[in-house]
């Protein structure tokens, strides 16, 4: 392996873990350096390591990054709602029942596919089925989603998303009303242990925090602005289905979807520090239709908005 760049270590540094050491000191998420580590492009003092092996003062870790894989993946002339773009990244408003990249049957019709049309290059980071795709969304989710051009852009947002400095918002209607305004569900996602297409609340799981504000009730639903600190596969959907209000439509966490045609679940608004002019930015998703139809008050969200200070 001939490595693209070698970092030693100081003795003040000594004693952390490989994964965490690099992920202070390169562009690279944990998840991506641990990924590096498995398919062996990370060595320590020359030879193979593992992401728990601790440092010492002197050593020496060499890391070859493997180029972006060609991407295989049809351009299709779809339309896009661009919240804004420029030459490193573009964020766009993706709507419901749009998947984000192709995958085990889906190859045609995707937020990739319409990417591709409408820009000429995206980053390789991804893959050959994910260029750009720097996080996701659900398929019935809409709402705002950052994609990189490049892949230093890339590597640098997902640094960010790693480190939780993004600030992700999302809308929710669910069932039920709430007992108290606020509150925060701090419980561990893992794989269900019999369902393992679904997520659940298990204490081997991955520590994960929402927290939620109520901003309009109705006799039968509440709707919910939520923060999450952490990003766990189908995490808002969990945590409000674990305290007695899932999200009306959820054909998954809930006990019926009758009269939604999907999950009412809106990424509202996403904030993060662009990667290269390290300006604050931030993007508001408008609310979608089916949310307006059933009776969401989209003046309430401006209040609670202005009265959060957010």
């Amino acid at each position: 392996m001939t490595p693209s760049e070698r970092i030693f270590v100081s003795p003040a540094e000594a004693k952390q873990r490989v994964d965490i050491f690099l992920a202070k000191r390169l562009t690279l998420s944990r998840n991506r350096i641990q990924a590096l580590i498995q398919s062996g492009h990370i060595s320590l003092n020359g030879k193979a390591c593992r992401a728990s092996e601790q440092v010492r003062g002197g050593d020496s870790i060499a890391i070859s990054r493997p180029r972006p894989e060609p991407i295989e993946v049809e351009a299709e002339d779809i339309p896009l709602k661009i919240l804004f773009e420029d030459e490193h990244l573009l964020v766009v408003d993706k709507p419901a029942g749009m998947v984000v990249h192709p995958g085990a049957g889906i190859d045609k019709g995707t937020l990739v596919n319409a990417l591709l049309h409408h820009i000429e290059n995206l980053s390789g980071i991804g893959g050959r089925f994910r260029p750009g795709v720097v996080h996701r969304l659900d398929k019935e989710t809409s709402g705002c989603l950052v994609i990189a051009k490049d892949d230093r852009t890339h590597s640098r947002l997902s640094s960010q998303f790693a480190g939780r400095k993004v600030q992700k918002f999302y809308l929710a209607m669910c069932i039920g009303r709430f007992a108290l305004g606020h509150g925060e569900i701090v419980k561990p996602i893992g794989r269900h242990p019999v369902h393992r297409q679904k997520m659940a609340v298990v204490d081997s799981g991955r520590a994960a925090k929402t927290a939620w504000w109520v901003i309009q009730e109705e006799p039968s639903w509440s709707l919910v602005m939520c923060q999450i600190f952490t990003g766990r596969t189908h995490q808002i959907r969990v945590h409000l289905s674990s305290i007695g209000h899932a999200i009306l439509g959820d054909k998954v966490y809930g006990k019926s979807a009758a009269g939604y045609s999907r999950q009412m679940l809106h990424a509202w608004r996403l904030a993060f520090f662009h990667p290269t002019t390290e300006k604050w930015l931030e993007f508001e998703a408008e609310l979608p239709d089916d949310f307006r139809k059933s009776g969401v008050d989209a003046n309430a969200i401006v209040r609670a908005r202005t009265e959060a200070g957010r």
